[in-house]
């Protein structure tokens, strides 16, 4: 399963990839994040492996992210005009996902964020997952990305709303 998300932020590139960067604010606007610990090496670094814990309603899912693109590699002073990768690869039980963000210039104070993501599911429960409600995953998707989108803007933190 393979689909794209996007949005623009009405921020710098600069100020939105240091956002993104900063593991402070992933539970800021990462809803259902209880950890993101490095395993080895530096969050968000090339070839840096971490364990995440997500809770997502009564389900906990554990899992292994792996940091397989980060261009450029300095993310201070980014040159006008280049596009910002990071993609990382997620495993846990039953699911492996590849996850390709690309953060553009869509303007001098607006930035475009792109992100690809494949799904590849092992085991009879999650490739029924898979084939009965692909459309939650590219919601989840969704759904971070507008959290992230109200944080940059607005700061508004997932952890103050009320369900």
């Amino acid at each position: 399963m393979k689909y794209t998300v996007t949005t623009e932020i009405a921020l710098p590139r600069e100020t939105v990839v240091q956002l993104l960067a900063d593991p402070a604010h992933l539970p800021k606007w990462l809803r259902g994040m209880v950890l993101h610990e490095p395993q080895n090496g530096k969050h968000g670094e090339l070839g840096t492996t971490s364990r995440v814990v997500m809770q997502m309603g009564k389900q906990r899912i554990e899992a292994t992210e792996t940091i397989t693109r980060r261009e450029p590699a300095d993310l201070h002073q980014i040159p006008t005009g280049s596009v910002v990768h990071y993609d990382r690869e997620i495993v846990s039980k039953g699911m492996w996902s590849a996850v390709r963000d690309r953060l553009t210039e869509a303007g001098p104070e607006t930035t475009l964020w792109e992100q690809e993501s494949e799904y590849r599911f092992s085991g009879l429960m999650m490739r029924l997952v898979g084939l009965l409600m692909p459309g939650a995953f590219r919601k989840q998707s969704e759904q971070h990305m507008q959290d992230f989108k109200r944080f940059a803007e607005q700061g508004k933190d997932v952890r103050d709303e009320t369900d």
